[in-house]
């Protein structure tokens, strides 16, 4: 009686932790991209402008291909040498990220930052297919409504801004990209942070972002820290792999958010080089 009774206990903690584990896969693949996607963190209203960092600057307003409107700024430089597409990461708006346009205006570059669908004052809720609809609609807002030449644009995307950089940039002939501080897949990310789920299965998100370097045939920049704590360094490494001549990698120290910071003077000065040598004057 003993030995049926432990056996009968066993099967049901089994089941209890199959049931736990299948739940589990399953909140998993319904709810990506709110895990994924994060505009309301720390919050969504814009906290600041470029004109609070004493930038001229212009609101700008983009339709995408499927109906939507996204909110954006135009930093002008006071001696533009060129202009620069930022795609910021997945967490905050564009609010969040004047440490950065300051860097850009000092190097001489104009940049068009947007919030993706859902984020900041952009409407609609975000995606992977969004995002990719949103950097288009960015771009050829830059093309067709400026007038900016592709060979005078640099897209750069940030953490998940730089999957969708590398997609723009195999999508549409610009000068160069940089990629900072991103991850070489999304099914990679969800191997490193579930690896006891069948990720392949309940991957949702693709972000192919080796794939998409792999395609490209214009300059290449990769940025990463070495003490990268979300997206490791060897992710920086396989971009930087899988991406053919001319290419170049810039080495960091410091967080995720705060290395280009931390590493200001060698993080400017990479990026200087970088644009330098492949965007003629």
């Amino acid at each position: 009686m003993l030995g049926e009774s432990l056996m009968r206990s066993v099967y049901t903690l089994l089941l209890l932790a199959a049931g736990i584990y299948v739940l589990l896969a399953v909140l998993l693949y319904l709810f990506q991209n709110r895990m994924v996607f994060l505009p309301d963190m720390p919050g969504r209203a814009l906290v600041a402008t470029p004109r609070d960092a004493g930038f001229s600057f212009e609101e700008v307003s983009i339709a995408t291909s499927d109906g939507l409107q996204l909110h954006g700024w135009f930093v002008p430089a006071k001696k533009s040498k060129a202009t620069l597409l930022f795609l910021h990461g997945n967490a905050g708006n564009i609010s969040h990220r004047l440490d950065s346009i300051a860097i850009f205006r000092e190097l001489g570059l104009d940049t068009l930052i947007i919030d993706y669908r859902g984020y900041g004052r952009s409407e609609g809720s975000p995606g992977e297919k969004g995002t990719y609809l949103d950097a288009q609609a960015a771009w050829d807002y830059l093309v067709s409504d400026r007038g900016v030449e592709p060979g005078r644009i640099v897209i750069f995307g940030r953490s998940l801004g730089g999957a969708i950089a590398a997609w723009l940039a195999a999508e549409n002939t610009a000068a160069a990209v940089i990629i900072e501080s991103c991850f070489s897949s999304a099914l990679d990310m969800a191997r490193r942070l579930y690896p006891f789920m069948p990720t392949r299965l309940i991957t949702r998100l693709k972000y192919p972002v080796s794939d998409y370097v792999g395609r490209l045939n214009i300059p290449v920049l990769v940025i990463h820290s070495h003490d990268d704590e979300i997206m490791p360094f060897s992710m920086g490494q396989a971009l930087f792999e899988a991406a053919a001549e001319p290419k170049a990698m810039l080495e960091l120290s410091g967080d995720h958010n705060y290395g280009f910071l931390l590493n200001r003077d060698r993080y400017s000065a990479g990026l200087q080089e970088f644009i330098d040598r492949h965007l003629p004057r």
